[in-house]
Parts: C-alpha cells; structure tokens; sequence
C-alpha cells in the first residue's frame, strides 16, 4: 500500500509524545522532511531565513528537515508562504500511476486551534481543468469507458455502496469512503456492486 497514514497535530507540551504518536501511526515525517530540504536546497534559502519568514523558531525547521519534527497545519503553510510552493508540495509523495486512498487513511494535517482534520487526497496541477460530477449506480453491466482526451485523469471518491472502479484491465474494489485516482485517457470502468452505490468523480484535464 503506497498511500500515507496521518499525522497528529503538534503540541509544545507534549512534543515527545506526538512524535512517538505519529511514528506508531507511520506519520509521513519522512515525507516533510525531504520536501522541506528540497523546496529550501531550490529557493537558495538559509534555515535561518526560511524560519525567520515563515516566523518559526530555526530549531524548529531543523528539526523538521530531520524528520523528528512534529508540524501543525498552520506551520506547514507557513513554510509554504516563506517557500512560495503549495501547500500540497510539502505533503504529498511522489504517486504512482493508479492510486487507491482508503476511508481512513491519505495524509491529514490537524489545527492547534480547533477540532479541524483535512486529508489531502490529490492537488489540482497548474492550468488544469476539472469537472465534479456526482455518481449514482446500481449493479448489473458496468459502466465502460473509452479513453477520453490525452492528459485526463479522474478522482473518484465512493460515499456508499461497494464498486469496482479504475482501469479496464485492473479495477479496484472501493468501499465508502475510499479514493481512487486512475488515468481517464485509457479505458476505464465504473460498476456498482451494492443497491444505491452513490460516488463523486472529478475529472481533471491538464
């Protein structure tokens, strides 16, 4: 399984903790760490001054470049701002081609400042496009589809039922409240095997 389990928020108390917390959890501090030494490695920045613009202590970036940092949302985007990347840049690995996130995992960023979870499940690509549609379907044939436009990829999140979704050749079995991504510009299906299977898709072109 390729996805990121999640991370907790940080806390100054309690920083041991959480850390310990997270490594249990498979925290994707690895992932931080690497984007945060490769965004800074790119903007010629000094720990120094990416700390002092995102209003951070330096210890606390360094500590964060090695892994052993434990960052809240707010954090995160203030890095972002100082490093002038998406905040998704920071969090997300690298993907391979089709990826299944499930119902409980995918990374999630939590807020010191209220009970406020968010789970990135894909970020949107400069100049795309992106149509949301919502999805009702019950069993019997599947719903084939040819490859669409070059550069198409579609997100399919499934709020009910249970549905074999992605590629053709290799569909994945989602249960509410799983994702998956697959590229739309190779055929591809959609078919229900529960009564009242309800599902959101987003299909992004580039």
């Amino acid at each position: 399984m390729n996805a990121l389990s999640s991370f907790v928020k940080a806390n100054d108390r309690t920083g041991g903790a959480n850390v310990t917390e997270n490594a249990r959890r498979g925290a994707p501090l690895d992932v931080i760490a690497a984007s945060l030494r490769r965004e800074r490695a790119r903007a010629r920045l000094s720990l120094s001054e990416v700390a002092k613009q995102a209003g951070i202590a330096k210890s606390t970036l360094s500590q964060l470049e090695s892994g052993t940092g434990n960052p809240s949302v707010e954090t995160l985007w203030a890095l972002s701002v100082a490093l002038d990347v998406p905040f998704s840049r920071l969090v997300e690995p690298a993907l391979p081609k089709v990826q299944v996130i499930r119902s409980n995992e995918g990374p999630t960023i939590s807020s010191e400042h209220a009970e406020y979870v968010a789970t990135l499940l894909a970020s949107c690509p400069p100049n795309a496009r992106r149509d949301v549609y919502r999805i009702a379907a019950e069993p019997g044939r599947a719903r084939a589809s040819d490859p669409h436009l070059p550069g198409t990829v579609e997100h399919v999140i499934l709020s009910a039922g249970r549905a074999l979704v992605g590629l053709a050749d290799e569909p994945v079995e989602l249960g509410p409240g799983d994702y998956v991504k697959y590229p739309g510009d190779l055929p591809h299906v959609f078919e229900a095997l529960e009564a009242g299977t309800r599902a959101v898709l987003l299909s992004e072109n580039v």
